[in-house]
């Protein structure tokens, strides 16, 4: 099965307070689990590279053969294919884990740019993270 994901970091300045919101849809578009959460004073890259953690260690409970990881952060999406070398090493840390949750990942997976409007979701639900402080575990 297929599980598309949208992912989303934010921060209220740069670096300022920030948050993460993930969306889970099945196949058809319905969504099937959705979180968010407040990681404290980050930039926005950071957030968005905790966004897509954050999403990674929740895919598996979804049961998804294949996870679709859709974000509007055209450094990370690129980072993560091997268009654009990780010269930050704060970022390089967050990318170095993300390839090894998906080195022992119980699915394939894949990850697309998508403009903003199409991940409106995730957004509100990063701000959401950044008002509620409601903090989440990475």
């Amino acid at each position: 099965m297929t599980i598309h994901a949208f992912t989303d970091g934010a921060a209220r300045g740069n670096p300022g307070e920030a948050g993460v919101g993930i969306v889970f849809k099945d196949e058809r578009g319905k969504p099937v689990e959705t979180i968010h959460g407040y990681i404290g004073e980050a930039t926005n890259n950071v957030a968005e590279y905790k966004a897509l953690l954050a999403c990674l260690k929740a895919a598996p409970k979804t049961r998804c053969t294949r996870l679709v990881v859709h974000s509007d952060s055209e450094l990370l999406v690129r980072q993560l294919t091997g268009e654009y070398k990780v010269k930050d090493q704060t970022l390089r840390g967050y990318f170095v884990r993300i390839h090894r949750l998906l080195a022992k990942a119980p699915f394939e997976f894949e990850i697309r740019h998508v403009s903003r409007e199409q991940n409106r979701e995730a957004d509100r639900l990063a701000n959401l993270g950044i008002d509620t402080r409601k903090r989440i575990r990475l």
